[in-house]
């Protein structure tokens, strides 16, 4: 396989000959490679256009100003209308959303397009090598806070649309919520309140990754994810370290020594309960995975089994933060009490509740030398897993051989995207296409988060190609 040695089991064959199936306005087949200039021709229009909505800080962490989430939401809304559609900005007690919708031949197939336009905060400007809300391009990526997570997924629904103009092989919506990386509260209330407008028959959700530079991929599972608050309190008051230290004990250490008890020797997660599956059909190679992880010389990978079934099929813990007396300022005391956030990430299948009643067993069960342990539940989200079979899917696989001239492969994330199963919920028997931007080293919600504008043009083409693809499959079924 052309692309990236992680990959195996391929060959350089692709799946599509040279003639785009579907249909248009006047029923006719556009061939691929005029609709691989026209999206060239398109592509310095919308990385500039991905530049102007990757300058608003539309973060929608409440700390941050939220007049820039409803900016943001705001340009979107132009862009579309520019092309033509239907639009309007929503809100149920949330962050802006925006609606849009443009229409292909009569009986045509409806296709929803997903993404978000909100953004993670950007950590410490000294983090970046270039200001986060200036995308600067370099080697042929462009950097920024959202360049790639999700404001490049909004921009190329928005290029499929743009490269068909008035001739739309289907019906095609948008859906570009304002909320994402804060949890998406509000999401089950606007799919509630608009789903007449938002059933299609397949769904486009640009949230997730590629498998390489060169190398497209299908998401077809995602892991669920639990957060905790877990607050250890070990004495009424803090008190001197000299005095009382080697009898009483500080809230800090304990709280290291219980962190030390979610794992075993090798890394595993050590809390009974959790599923766990050691199946997957694509190996990720340990150098390539130390290397895209940014792993420091000499630190070793942890767990066991197939990498791959590490990262996407069992459990993770992270301690993600803690509240205690930072080096700068602390003092000889022993702490009274400290406060961490944990993020475990849960298998596809597993029920996140039923995975946050045994953390929270595990932990005070766990509780050394007697110390008071509270765990707290601050976010709950579900899994993902895809039957990736029928029209739909190897529609969009062809889709992808004829953008990447390489056939994909189907891979799972290890990361949680919640609102996944929402869609799947209310839309049970439309085909859900979890697709993506990023490759091995975007670093989203990271500093220095980049777009690979080759793969950029790619995933534009793809997106194009496939609704003209799913217009024959489905108009002619």
């Amino acid at each position: 396989m052309v692309g990236h040695p992680r990959c195996v089991g391929s060959d350089d064959s692709l799946a599509a000959d040279d003639t785009v199936a579907g249909v248009n306005t006047n029923d006719t087949v556009v061939d691929l490679e005029q609709l691989r200039e026209r999206v060239r021709s398109l592509m310095p229009k919308v990385v500039e256009d991905l530049k102007d909505l990757t300058r608003i800080p539309s973060v929608s962490l409440g700390s941050f100003d939220q007049t820039q989430v409803a900016r943001s939401a705001e340009a979107v809304a132009e862009l579309l209308a520019a092309e033509g559609m239907d639009v309007k900005v929503v809100a149920e007690g949330g962050r802006p959303a925006v609606i849009a919708h443009k229409s292909g031949p009569a009986g045509a197939p409806k296709v929803l397009m997903y993404a978000h336009h909100d953004v993670q905060p950007p950590g410490a400007d000294a983090d970046w090598d270039t200001p986060p809300f200036e995308p600067t391009e370099r080697a042929g990526r462009l950097y920024g806070r959202g360049a790639a997570d999700d404001k490049a997924g909004v921009m190329a629904h928005l290029a499929a649309v743009r490269a068909w103009g008035d001739d739309l092989p289907c019906d095609v919506t948008l859906f570009i919520e304002g909320e994402e990386e804060i949890a998406s509260d509000s999401l089950p209330a606007l799919l509630e309140k608009y789903a007449d407008e938002l059933r299609s028959d397949a769904l486009v959700l640009a949230d997730s990754a590629n498998w390489a530079v060169g190398t497209p991929a299908l998401t077809t599972t995602l892991r669920g994810t639990v957060r905790a608050v877990v607050t250890v309190r070990t004495l009424k008051h803090s008190v001197h370290s000299g005095m009382f230290g080697g009898a009483a004990p500080d809230a800090l250490t304990t709280m290291c020594r219980l962190m030390a008890e979610l794992h075993d020797a090798e890394g595993n997660v050590a809390v009974p309960g959790l599923d766990a599956s050691e199946h997957t059909e694509i190996e990720y190679d340990a150098d390539q995975l130390r290397s895209d992880a940014g792993m420091l010389p000499g630190t070793q990978l942890i767990g066991s089994g197939p990498l791959t079934s590490r990262l996407w099929l069992k459990p993770s813990v992270t301690v993600i933060g803690i509240d205690a007396p930072g080096v700068d300022v602390a003092s000889n005391t022993l702490a009274a009490s400290v406060r961490a956030k944990l993020s475990l990430r849960v298998a596809p299948s597993q029920d996140p509740q039923a995975a946050f009643d045994a953390l929270k067993k595990h932990l005070e069960d766990a509780a050394p030398w007697g110390a008071e342990v509270n765990v707290e539940l601050d976010e709950l989200g579900a899994g993902f897993s895809a039957d990736a079979n029928g029209p739909v899917y190897e529609e969009a696989r062809a889709a992808f051989a004829d953008a990447w001239q390489n056939e994909p492969v189907d891979v799972g994330i290890g990361g949680s995207i919640p609102f996944v199963s929402l869609f799947a919920e209310m839309m049970p028997d439309a085909a859900l296409l979890v697709t993506g931007v990023e490759d091995p080293d975007t670093r989203a919600h990271g500093a220095n988060e980049s777009l690979h504008l080759g793969e950029f043009e790619k995933v534009c083409l793809a997106e194009t190609v496939l609704l003209q693809r799913i217009a024959r499959r489905l108009g002619s079924e």
